[in-house]
């Protein structure tokens, strides 16, 4: 059985309720229990912080025991050389995602510090991207 975690970073906490012409209605707990059931062969983990620090922690803490991380750094993904630094440090492969899509907003989106050490990048198909995640993880 593989082992996955999907690690989110600010204000991701609040969709279903942020944005939802951008984000959607769904909270994200509600889209998880349904991932899970949907890859029941596979334990799924979950990890969320408003905190640079506190994502970078849990990085390194599962980088190097889990078959694969998804990764939606969201804002801190265009500004923190420290996550990008942490992905680039271990061993688990990361995916990157981002629910919309990035190169369509404010031209500072447009710049990533984890792609160059993510194993790939799903951007813009909205809570289905983690899907394609694990699915990229599980083959």
């Amino acid at each position: 059985m593989k082992q996955l975690i999907i690690i989110n970073g600010p204000n991701l906490n609040l969709l279903g309720k942020r944005e939802p012409e951008i984000y959607g209605s769904e909270t994200f707990e509600d889209y998880l229990n349904g991932l899970k059931s949907k890859y029941s062969n596979t334990q799924i983990e979950y990890y969320q912080s408003n905190i640079e620090g506190e994502l970078i922690d849990k990085l390194q803490e599962v980088g190097f025991s889990y078959d694969g991380i998804i990764l939606n750094a969201a804002a801190y993904t265009h500004t923190s050389v420290g996550i990008g630094d942490a992905v680039k440090a271990i061993e688990t492969p990361v995916v990157e995602v981002h629910i919309s899509n990035t190169f369509s907003r404010e031209e500072f989106r447009h710049q990533s510090y984890i792609s160059p050490n993510a194993k790939g990048i799903v951007i813009g198909f909205g809570l289905k991207s983690y899907d394609l995640a694990i699915e990229s993880l599980m083959n």
